[in-house]
C-alpha cells in the first residue's frame, strides 16, 4: 500500500478488524462463533494422570490431594513448555537483531527513503516481518487455546489482544527484546491484579456508606473498570517519565 509508520499501523489495526469480522460471521471458514473443542494439548491430560499409578503413588508420597496435583503438574509443565519457547525465540531474536538482517530493518525503520536509495526492498521487508510476528503470535496462541482445550472467538477483543500487547511494547522498551519480554509480565500481573485491587479499594472508600447507598453499589459494581485506569495511568506515566521504556533501545 506504499503507507509508513503512524498510517501503516492504523491500516493494519483496519485490515485486521475486515479480516476477524469475516472469519466470526463465515461458519463454512472457520465455525463462525461457534467454540472450537477437544483441541489435543502438548501435555499431559489431568484424567491420564489421575489413572496412572505412578502419579498416585507419587501423590500418596507427598501426601497431597491427586485432583490438587495433577492441576499442578499440568500448570508447571505448561510454564516449562513457554519457557522454552520464549528462550529459543528470544535467542532467535538476538541473533537477529545483531545480524546484517536486522541492521538492515532498523534502517528501514528509522529512514525508509534513505534505506530504499540503498537498493533495499521496503514493501518485501516489510511483509516478512508481518509473516514473522505473526508465526510468533501463533506460537503463543496454539499455547493459550490447548491450555484451554478450546478456541472461542467471541473472547478475543481488540481492547485486551491489540491494545494490551501494545502498552506491554511501550512500557518495555520498543525496539528491545528485553524490554517487550519484562513489559509483558509487567502489564499482565498488573492488569491481573488491577480488578480485585480495585474492588477492595472501593470498598474500603465506601465503607462508611450506607450498605444500600446507589453511590456504594455503584462503585462496587465498576471497580472492574479501575483495570482500564491503571492501564491508562501507566501508560502515561511512563510515556512521561520514560518515553523509550523501561528498557530502551542500547544504541550501537
Amino acid at each position: 500500500m506504499g503507507l509508513r509508520s503512524d498510517y501503516l499501523a492504523i491500516a493494519t489495526l483496519g485490515i485486521s478488524e475486515i479480516l476477524i469480522l469475516a472469519i466470526k460471521n463465515e461458519d463454512w471458514l472457520a465455525r463462525g462463533v461457534k467454540n472450537v473443542i477437544g483441541l489435543s494439548r502438548p501435555v499431559a491430560y489431568e484424567r491420564d494422570l489421575q489413572a496412572s499409578e505412578w502419579f498416585v503413588n507419587l501423590a500418596e508420597t507427598l501426601g497431597t490431594d491427586l485432583i490438587t496435583l495433577s492441576s499442578l503438574w499440568v500448570k508447571i509443565s505448561y510454564t516449562l513448555l513457554f519457557l522454552g519457547c520464549l528462550v529459543f525465540l528470544l535467542i532467535l531474536a538476538e541473533l537477529a537483531l545483531k545480524s546484517p538482517w536486522g541492521r538492515m530493518m532498523r534502517a528501514i525503520r528509522d529512514n525508509e527513503t534513505a534505506a530504499h536509495a540503498m537498493g533495499k526492498d521496503i514493501v518485501a521487508r516489510k511483509l516478512q516481518v508481518f509473516v514473522l510476528g505473526s508465526m510468533v503470535v501463533g506460537i503463543g496462541g496454539a499455547m493459550l487455546t490447548t491450555l484451554d482445550g478450546q478456541f472461542t472467538p467471541t473472547s478475543y477483543q481488540p481492547l485486551r489482544f491489540t491494545f494490551l500487547i501494545w502498552v506491554m511494547v511501550i512500557v518495555g522498551g520498543s525496539g528491545n527484546n528485553w524490554g517487550a519480554i519484562l513489559g509483558g509480565f509487567l502489564i499482565w500481573f498488573v492488569w491481573i491484579e488491577a480488578e480485585p485491587v480495585g474492588l477492595w479499594l472501593m470498598e474500603f472508600i465506601t465503607s462508611g456508606m450506607d450498605e444500600q447507598s446507589s453511590l456504594k453499589q455503584h462503585l462496587i459494581r465498576n471497580a472492574a473498570y479501575m483495570r482500564l485506569l491503571t492501564m491508562g495511568l501507566i501508560l502515561l506515566i511512563v510515556l512521561k517519565y520514560f518515553p523509550k521504556g523501561l528498557i530502551p533501545e542500547g544504541t550501537r
